[in-house]
């Protein structure tokens, strides 16, 4: 989880990441934001995050995201 909040506050150190449950129903983080998440967790992780993937539930929360790199990890 640590990796996931240091490559959020990289992206926007203004948001209280541990707290938010809703990053993108809230418009916290923007499609660039999302965009520039998505290549850093892909890079990190050494996984592919398909389009199919990229929906609100998995990115709303730090713990969202943790979640959805330990089972993309896994395949």
């Amino acid at each position: 989880m640590d990796k996931v909040l240091e490559i959020l506050r990289q992206i926007d150190d203004g948001i209280d990441y541990e707290k938010e449950k809703a990053l993108i129903d809230d418009r916290l983080l923007d499609s660039f934001g999302v965009i520039t998440l998505v290549a850093e967790l892909e890079e990190a992780f050494d996984i592919t995050i398909e389009a199919s993937e990229m929906t609100p539930a998995n990115f709303n929360s730090a713990e969202a995201i943790q979640k959805m790199v330990d089972r993309l990890q896994e395949s």
